[in-house]
């Protein structure tokens, strides 16, 4: 017995071990693979090959389970193309996304407490939306519309498919549709803050876009709470912290300097 348990324990440990070189390995090998060869279809095909347990299943479950994944995709698939977009050489950039999909490989998307949750989805709008943003700069609005409600979907499906809400189609689609209307509007006048040569480029969108999905989560949850009792009062403060930063973006750091 004490012989099966020990070797038990050794399997759990070697498992482990694999499994934190195997998430090391996607983290860097992404980022790596997309600035050498200088294409993004590498990268793209290392983190779908990393999510290969989406597709083997039957049919009829492949649909739930790809919007299970949408959230982790989206951060995967967001790295990539801003690796990618930040040119074919080395930047510190690079080495920030490197670590942070690392990161999120092996601390990040594991957790599964409420906070932890709605952390997740933010870090998926603001890459996702970053990531959109830069690579449809110079096509038709409609790309940017689509890919911002896929966006706001997955991530408002990601917090609330954590909570106690049975039906909650309607809300993931009115914070897509929010999101794609935002992203409609700020299209014609694409404000991207650059960081001199650290390749560090952040779309204005993808700062709003986070700040209105945690306000607009925080006041669906004030709504469960209180229910029949809900008052404006309870969401007052986030909601006014929110429009005043979105204002102060807005109105003082939209600069033409960094018009794209």
């Amino acid at each position: 017995m004490a012989d099966y348990v020990l070797a038990r324990k050794s399997r759990n440990i070697a498992s482990g071990i694999v499994h934190v070189f195997l998430n090391l390995l996607l983290g860097v090998g992404s980022v790596l693979i997309t600035v050498l060869s200088g294409s993004p279809i590498l990268g793209l095909l290392l983190v779908l090959i990393s999510k290969w347990r989406i597709f083997a299943v039957r049919s009829r479950y492949l649909w739930l389970n790809l919007k299970s994944n949408l959230v982790d995709l989206i951060v995967g698939i967001s790295v990539v193309l801003l690796t990618y977009y930040a040119g074919t050489s080395f930047l510190i950039v690079d080495f920030i996304l490197m670590a942070f999909y690392c990161a999120w490989l092996l601390f990040i998307k594991p957790l599964s407490s409420e906070a932890a949750t709605l952390a997740q989805s933010l870090i998926a709008v603001f890459l996702g939306v970053s990531a959109a943003t830069i690579m449809t700069a110079n096509t038709n609005s409609v790309a940017l519309v689509l890919l911002t409600f896929l966006i706001g979907y997955a991530a408002s499906r990601h917090v609330l498919v954590q909570s106690n809400d049975k039906d909650f189609t309607l809300t993931t689609l009115v914070c897509g549709l929010v999101f794609s209307e935002v992203a409609w509007l700020c299209h014609t006048w694409a404000i991207i803050y650059t960081f001199g040569s650290t390749g560090i480029r952040i779309p204005q969108l993808s700062i709003i876009l986070t700040i209105f999905a945690f306000v607009y989560n925080y006041a669906r949850q004030a709504m469960i709470k209180y229910q029949d009792d809900f008052r404006f009062k309870h969401i007052i403060g986030p909601v006014i912290f929110g429009v005043v930063l979105i204002a102060i973006i807005v109105l003082a750091f939209s600069n033409p300097i960094f018009n794209i």
